[in-house]
């Protein structure tokens, strides 16, 4: 039984409708990332974020899992690997397919974060900046999103469990945003074999040892299908 680290970034995505972040001209859906998607800028201009993030739930919930989400989903449903799914993705796409073990990254929009005490709980539909935090009653809450500058979540767990892989498979992904971006490295450096599966070359596509390219609803079903019919 192998045991597979899969890292996912917004290319899985995007087939669902959900927008890339394209890094090219700083926006991101129109919004510079400074004013949207920073510590500073919610502390500017809150009702901004706000917005911004209730408009990227309610995209999400209107999107669903493509043939990407899925095919990974019967990976590991399969039982043949251990399976860890690291998306860098805020959406649900992945646990709507049926993934189970998962790592968001870089938070959920489904949850809310309190900027003051810490708690955590569920989002709602819209958030305010008025919205009370259920554990402190501070009206701080902000989305339980990592911000640029801000480090992202269970990276302790995310390097023990590549150190202990047998493949590293990075899916959708730029190759632009660290800690993420530097995954392939530590693979490595690890000795564990590692595959790029992307619409385009990433940035660090030259570290892999191996490279598919194409759009994910193609590339990511045809190697599983490959990884299932091999195994068998």
């Amino acid at each position: 039984m192998a045991r597979i680290v899969i890292l996912t970034g917004a290319g899985i995505s995007a087939e669902s409708g959900i927008r890339t972040f394209r890094a090219s001209d700083g926006l991101w859906e129109e919004h510079r990332i400074e004013d949207v998607a920073t510590p500073e800028g919610f502390a500017r201009n809150p009702e901004l974020v706000h917005r911004f993030y209730n408009a990227r739930r309610a995209a999400a919930a209107a999107a669903a899992p493509n043939a990407a989400h899925q095919a990974l989903a019967a990976l590991e449903a399969d039982g043949r690997h251990t399976v860890l799914v690291v998306t860098q993705n805020v959406d649900d796409l992945h646990e709507r397919a049926g993934t189970q073990n998962l790592i968001h990254m870089h938070g959920t929009l489904a949850g809310a974060l309190c900027a003051g005490c810490g708690h955590r709980w569920p989002a709602p539909t819209q958030m305010q900046v008025t919205d009370p935090c259920p554990a402190c009653g501070k009206p701080k809450t902000r989305p339980d999103i990592v911000w640029f500058g801000e480090m992202p979540y269970r990276m302790e767990e995310i390097w023990a469990a590549l150190r202990q892989a047998d493949l590293f498979v990075s899916i959708g992904t730029s190759g632009n945003v660290y800690p993420a971006a530097g995954f392939v490295a530590d693979a490595m450096h690890a000795g564990v074999p590692t595959l790029e599966l992307n619409l385009d070359p990433s940035a660090g596509t030259r570290m892999f040892d191996a490279a598919r390219h194409g759009p994910a609803t193609q590339v990511v079903p045809g190697w599983v299908h490959e990884m299932l019919a091999r195994d068998r």
